[in-house]
């Protein structure tokens, strides 16, 4: 229980960040932080426990987010509702998604070029068609009241999505202590060994996949409703799969923690970039795939594997002296 004992931890010191630092930029910075960690333990359920490279989680984000935003604007549904809504619309497109290419057959690149195509696919539906605002984008209207999911304070969004990030964090918890997890990563491990032990490869990975689009799309609704627009490029934009995969593989890949010190591991850095160089166009993704490069070279375990080892340093034993060495 020492894990689920440290995500409480956790979460508890993240949660008093607003009754220390009230300024509205560093609440803004970890809101977003939170955010791409949400979407990168969405991509790590899959990618890392599974083995399932996924570049379109897009996808999934892009789906949650229309949904709760055209539900509201376009249909008067409630704004926790249409949350719900759009969460279950997420899994249910990522269900379908792995229902294609998992039956196909599909693994390693073949699925990850595929992932890719179904979330370029959305995107430019999304940009012409009349029902998500074509290229114009959907605009929530400002409604600070509770009922409307909007608040006055932005603390109160900090805390949402720390909930939903500290949801997130026993999902995978629960994954490392459950039959389905041993299964999933028995898949990652050596799919056909697992099929030969009786593993239905094929429905294990198609949950992980729905589990992990759920999650992501849950991402995508914050989104909406913390910055009351979306559009295709933002929706359906690579940037959000290339960042929920960066979180996870440089915090740790198949770890509880990994995408969420990843997330800030990789926020700092952009902000960090952005103060001492300007607003570059381009520079974060410089940023990122330097970071990404350097892990993978002197770190493949991400951070939590350098904290591992670590840990283990300090565990190990000192060596006890040899027989020569007690008689000399």
């Amino acid at each position: 229980m020492r894990r689920l004992a440290m995500i409480v931890l956790v979460v508890a010191v993240l949660a008093a960040v607003p009754f220390t630092e009230a300024s509205n930029a560093v609440l803004n910075f970890l809101v977003v932080a939170l955010l791409i960690a949400l979407a990168g333990q969405g991509w790590n359920v899959l990618g890392g426990y599974g083995g399932q490279y996924s570049f379109g989680h897009a996808a999934f984000f892009g789906t949650g987010a229309y949904v709760t935003a055209v539900l509201q604007v376009r249909y008067g549904v409630n704004a926790w509702l249409a949350f719900a809504l759009g969460i279950a619309a997420g899994a249910l497109v990522g269900a379908v998604i792995g229902a294609l290419t998992f039956r196909s057959g599909l693994r390693g690149s073949y699925f990850a070029l595929v992932t890719l195509a179904f979330a370029e696919v959305l995107r430019i539906v999304a940009s012409v068609a009349p029902i998500t605002g074509a290229g114009v984008g959907t605009l929530i209207k400002l409604d600070l009241r509770h009922e409307a999911l909007q608040f006055q304070s932005r603390a109160v969004f900090y805390w949402a999505i720390l909930g939903l990030v500290a949801l997130s964090l026993v999902i995978a918890w629960a994954i490392e202590h459950s039959r389905f997890g041993a299964w999933l990563t028995a898949v990652r491990e050596n799919e056909d060994a697992a099929r030969a032990l009786g593993v239905d490869a094929t429905r294990v990975k198609l949950g992980a996949m729905t589990l992990s689009a759920a999650i992501t799309a849950a991402a995508g609704c914050f989104y909406a409703q913390y910055f009351l627009f979306i559009d295709a490029g933002i929706a359906y934009g690579p940037w959000i799969s290339v960042e929920a995969l960066l979180t996870a593989i440089i915090g740790g890949a198949g770890t509880i923690f990994g995408p969420l010190f990843g997330a800030l591991l990789v926020r700092l850095l952009g902000e960090a970039a952005r103060l001492v160089t300007g607003d570059a166009p381009g520079l974060d993704l410089v940023i990122y795939g330097a970071a990404l490069v350097l892990v993978v070279a002197f770190a493949p375990r991400g951070l939590m594997g350098i904290v591992a080892d670590i840990r283990s340093a300090f565990r190990r034993p000192a060596p006890r002296p040899t027989a020569e060495a007690a008689g000399g």
